[in-house]
């Protein structure tokens, strides 16, 4: 993986990460770097997910494989918390 992948990661795992954060209701007990690193697991494993589903290729946006990473990250920040408590 060259440097320009490896930012691109963590930017679209820190967007990926705060997205899922927004969903959750009520406050997180988790840093920022926690954040960033569920943003980008749930960025991988919804890739994955919509690639197996067949959605990850389509005109335009990817909407779907957004939701898929955003819900996974969501519930990824909440697991996290509630792990920290």
């Amino acid at each position: 993986m060259e440097i320009s992948g490896l930012i691109s990661a963590i930017v679209i795992g820190l967007i990926i990460g705060v997205l899922g954060r927004l969903v959750v209701p009520g406050r997180q007990h988790i840093g920022i770097l926690w954040t960033i690193v569920v943003g980008i697991v749930a960025a991988l494993v919804g890739s994955a997910i919509a690639a197996g589903i067949g959605v990850a290729d389509t005109r335009g946006p990817d909407w779907i494989e957004w939701l898929i990473q955003i819900a996974l990250a969501a519930v990824g920040v909440s697991a996290l918390d509630r792990a920290r408590r």
